[in-house]
């Protein structure tokens, strides 16, 4: 299970992407980067961290560790900003917490180097998800002690904004011409023959069952949490044998 923390200092905005998280100091003495349950991209943005940050783990690929993270609006009263103070407001309860990586720095593709093989594993995870946002202008990656840690993923799995069509579009190809890691030549057959037997039923409910309950609650054409966390599953399981062969703009592709 996701470890369970609670804030007791609101540190600073961060301001970095399309989204406002914030730093925060939390009762187990730890710092963590917090996305805000109240933001306007909505708690589906936080299942989707879950989903793929904790699938990714599993899959070995690096991720600051996840946390939920119980917020009281009165952390906010001091906040100068009119928005923060209103994030945080809204965002009282079960928020996400990722471990803040002091010392990491963005990731530049232009002065980096990153081996085809986890260039190719990282493509092929982010085929599997169906993540738009790792491209050269926006990596959403973090060079660490020389190692490459994956963030952000909450514009990840678009099919879960419209269920009845999820099939279908879960079904499509996956277009990588503008990935971050496009120019390093990924060896995503290699990754697909490694990663994709490990993409099984048990694996995907034991990734499901960490989203709280709470951010399940009253999906439209779901009954209970349980029943939308099949249905994240579903389209993963279905992608995973097959999405190498669909993956576009691949960088020397015929």
């Amino acid at each position: 299970m996701l470890k369970e923390v609670t804030a007791t200092r609101f540190i600073a905005p961060l301001r970095e992407g399309g989204s406002l998280p914030g730093l925060i100091e939390a009762d187990d003495l730890g710092m963590y980067v917090l996305k805000f349950a109240g933001a306007g991209q909505g708690r589906k943005t936080l299942v989707a961290e879950v989903v793929c940050g904790e699938l990714a783990r599993r899959l070995g690929l690096r991720v600051p560790r996840l946390a939920t993270v119980e917020l009281d609006p009165v952390l906010g009263l001091g906040e100068p900003e009119q928005e923060v103070q209103q994030l945080l407001r809204s965002s009282g309860g079960t928020n996400l917490g990722m471990d803040f990586l002091s010392g990491a720095l963005g990731f530049d593709p232009l002065a980096s180097e990153v081996g085809s093989g986890e260039a190719g594993r990282i493509v092929w995870f982010d085929a599997l998800v169906n993540n738009v946002d790792r491209s050269w202008r926006n990596p959403n990656m973090l060079r660490r002690r020389g190692e490459l840690w994956l963030i952000d993923h909450g514009a990840t799995m678009i099919w879960h904004h419209n269920w009845p069509g999820a099939a279908v579009s879960a079904a499509r190809p996956y277009d990588a011409s503008d990935h971050a890691l496009n120019t390093f030549a990924p060896d995503v057959a290699a990754a697909a023959e490694e990663l994709a037997p490990r993409i099984t039923g048990e694996l995907l409910a034991e990734v499901t069952a960490e989203i709280p309950d709470v951010w399940l609650a009253g999906e439209p054409g779901f009954d209970t949490p349980d029943e939308l966390r099949q249905a994240y599953a579903r389209p993963l399981l279905a992608r995973a044998g097959t999405v190498h062969q669909r993956i576009r703009g691949l960088q020397g592709e015929q």
